[in-house]
């Protein structure tokens, strides 16, 4: 179910790990309301910044070593009509109802519906969304409500970071004199303020897309992915109302069937 945590992506990883301590040291270190309550024993949000912080790494690492769905070897049980290849959809009238499930061109297997190959990780994703290089996996089918649940946390941590980076700059009578003491600080500020609107957009995108039932990869490439193209521009065949999807990202668990919702003969996980 996990990958290797000193395989592929292990720089990356490392660099995140420090990253993200570094930036927790340099809060206590100054003189930010994290250092004056820790200093006057009031222990209670300074434990409950640091085990955030944990718990974001953790959630790092879950992601990032996580299964996000390969696909391995042919499963007979997922089967449908099967032979038509891409380069063949030109051929379909666009109101042909038939499944057309392929075999990827590069590991050979059959591939279910919402599916792709990724060309880094070598592998074809269950119901793909993107290849993230931060956390050097794909997110697909398995890790995806956890990747959502990662970027929360994240943004939580990070914003109040930036409130705590707040609260450590010191007064100085002139701006050399006020850079020469904060500068650290500014610099930590200006990082964490960054990295907050980067995360702020991507878990803003990914709730909206999962809102619709939708991917990434099916947002940006439906005009090529053989399923969709002949779907109308505001058509979403996978769209069963948004407290449905929500609902069912989130709280469903197992492999779904997408054969069966796209062609509405049911849902249910098997």
């Amino acid at each position: 179910m996990f990958k290797n945590v000193f395989g592929s992506g292990f720089l990356v990883r490392t660099a995140h790990v420090i990253l993200t301590w570094v930036v927790t040291l340099i809060l206590f270190l100054h003189d930010t309301d994290l250092r004056k309550k820790e200093e006057s024993g009031q222990l209670a949000q300074p434990v409950l910044f640091v085990l955030l912080v944990l718990v974001s790494v953790l959630l790092y690492f879950a992601v990032s070593l996580m299964d996000p769905g390969f696909i391995l070897s042919d499963d007979s049980d997922l089967q449908f009509t099967l032979g038509v290849n891409e380069e063949q959809q030109d051929m379909i009238p666009p109101t042909t109802k038939s499944l057309r499930q392929r075999r990827c061109g590069h590991c050979l297997l059959q591939q279910p519906m919402r599916s792709k190959h990724c060309q880094t990780c070598q592998h074809c994703v269950r119901r793909y969304d993107h290849h993230c290089p931060w956390i050097e996996n794909c997110v697909g089918e398995r890790n995806h409500r956890w990747f959502v649940l990662y970027l929360a946390v994240q943004l939580l941590v990070l914003l109040w970071g930036l409130h705590m980076a707040w609260t450590g700059f010191s007064y100085a009578p002139t701006w050399q004199l006020w850079l020469r003491t904060n500068g650290m600080l500014l610099a930590v500020a200006v990082l964490v303020a960054l990295l907050s609107l980067t995360v702020l957009l991507l878990l803003g995108s990914h709730l909206y897309l999962v809102s619709l039932n939708t991917t990434t990869w099916e947002f940006m490439s439906r005009h090529r992915i053989s399923y969709l193209k002949h779907c109308g521009t505001d058509e979403n065949p996978f769209d069963r109302g948004t407290l449905h999807n929500l609902w069912g990202f989130f709280c469903v668990w197992g492999t779904v069937v997408w054969e069966q919702v796209y062609f509405r003969e049911g849902s249910d996980p098997v």
